[in-house]
């Protein structure tokens, strides 16, 4: 149940992070030239300022913190971090660690969030939805295709590395054997990082079969679901698995995300833990 809660609270914050993100494509939120200020103005006045928001966001961790530290020893609940080829246990008895665990356990949300973002930049689909990735993403989105792929593992190779130093000194992780060890873990836990690109692939597929048999209306996001879609699936257009009117391409699609994603997954695990021992 706890970690049902976590998940939650983490998709409100991320809802934060995004609102926070937000503001800079608030065209009233700019300077405006002095001979358009008396024709834009805002309907009510602006009761949070931009900068307020990430105060929000940090307290919000805090508390949330504060909640797992009140209540978790009694359902004796330790916060999970899953990173896939390593799963790591903070004690909600000890303050300082679920603080690091809220803290993380964010970072990771945002990290995963991010990534799919880079995904579906790299799919360039149309309009209104590539627009909120390229508000979120920024000058990221105008990068070459081999840099944005390049990015999750890079960050995340990074992030591990150094997080890995306070994991190790507060025993929540075990010591690498050595430096390069640590170095050769944090570019496993870096591949992972593709690893989560399945979920936004399977809901493309899923919505993308939906809507060749159920007729949605003609909303941009349904335009978006069947350009992004088509893109996906190039790579196995050329196979026919047409039978009458019934198209399994999307089918064989999404059992090929999920099964490469599983093959994948498994050998990082394997390695990483022969890297562990």
């Amino acid at each position: 149940m706890m970690n049902w809660v976590d998940g939650i609270l983490n998709v409100a914050a991320l809802l934060l992070w995004l609102n926070w993100r937000a503001g800079t494509g608030d065209p009233l939120g700019r300077r405006t030239p002095a001979t358009l200020v008396g024709t834009l103005r805002r309907a009510e006045p602006l009761r949070m300022q931009r900068w307020h928001l990430p105060i929000v966001l940090g307290t919000f961790l805090f508390l949330r913190a504060v909640l797992y530290w009140q209540i978790g020893p009694a359902l004796r609940w330790a916060g999970t971090l899953n990173l896939g080829v390593i799963s790591l246990s903070f004690r909600s008895d000890w303050f300082g660690r679920i603080f690091l665990f809220s803290i993380l356990s964010f970072a990771l949300t945002l990290g995963i969030f991010y990534s799919w973002l880079l995904l579906l930049s790299l799919l360039k689909g149309p309009r209104p939805v590539q627009d909120f990735v390229r508000l979120q993403l920024g000058r990221i989105d105008g990068w070459s295709p081999a840099a944005k792929l390049a990015l999750p593992p890079v960050v995340a190779a990074i992030s591990w590395w150094l997080v890995g130093w306070v994991l190790t000194w507060l025993h929540i992780n075990t010591q690498p054997a050595s430096a390069i060890c640590r170095i050769e873990e944090s570019l496993v836990v870096a591949l992972q990082s593709y690893l989560t690109w399945k979920f936004p692939l399977a809901a493309l597929l899923v919505l993308y079969l939906l809507n060749n048999y159920v007729y949605f209306g003609k909303h941009p996001f349904w335009n978006y679901v069947d350009a992004t879609g088509q893109t996906v699936l190039r790579p196995i257009k050329k196979i026919p698995l047409r039978v009458g009117r019934l198209d399994f391409t999307p089918v064989v699609g999404l059992t090929l995300v999920f099964l490469i994603a599983e093959l994948a997954g498994r050998g990082l695990r394997l390695v990483y833990a022969r890297l562990s021992y």
